[in-house]
């Protein structure tokens, strides 16, 4: 993707990755936004930032509630109305009307994978806090379970199996063009 559309404008629209953990987001995130010459934010690491502790000791010490509230706030009014890249936790469009507002902020994409790629993938990183259980490998598939139908539903969905990070990051960057340009088209005829 060049980072002009077809109009000859830049593309301005924030872009929301959201999926569950391991798919790839901040990976993904890091490499759409440099070709895209956008801001990369990862939700996780700016409330850290902002709350001086890590997600691990937000969940500790305040408990869950008080994390998905940051994050709701971050995604309401934290961070720049455009030119960004955002990888959103993947608890985020969980909370009642995240996904409309993140389609009213930006274009939205879900990235997905199996249960048993994910399991591989977290196996490396043990600093998540929903995993930190007897079982990480059930939990991840109670909560798939019980997620996988928002992701679905939320935007185009991106599979991540399986798939180099060019052809993932070349997936993404056609469903960003085309929902900028229908985006546009949209403005216009209101």
């Amino acid at each position: 993707m060049t980072k002009q559309s077809n109009n000859g404008a830049k593309p301005e629209t924030n872009l929301y990755l959201v999926g569950f953990m391991g798919t790839g987001k901040s990976t993904i995130g890091r490499m759409v936004a440099s070709r895209l010459g956008f801001k990369f934010l990862d939700s996780d690491a700016e409330i850290e930032r902002a709350r001086g502790k890590s997600v691990r000791k937000i969940f500790e010490q305040e408990g869950e509630d008080a994390f998905r509230r940051y994050e709701r706030d971050f995604i309401v009014d934290g961070h720049p109305p455009q030119r960004c890249v955002v990888a959103c936790g993947g608890g985020l469009i969980t909370q009642p009307g995240m996904v409309d507002i993140l389609k009213a902020k930006g274009v939205l994409i879900a990235l997905y994978a199996s249960p048993e790629t994910i399991i591989e993938r977290t196996s490396i990183n043990r600093a998540r806090p929903l995993l930190d259980c007897d079982n990480p490998e059930k939990r991840i598939r109670e909560l798939m379970a019980a997620r996988e139908a928002i992701y679905r539903e939320a935007g185009s969905l991106v599979l991540t199996d399986h798939r180099s990070r060019c052809e993932v990051l070349a997936h993404i960057q056609r469903i960003y063009s085309r929902e900028v340009r229908e985006r546009g088209t949209r403005k216009l005829e209101e």
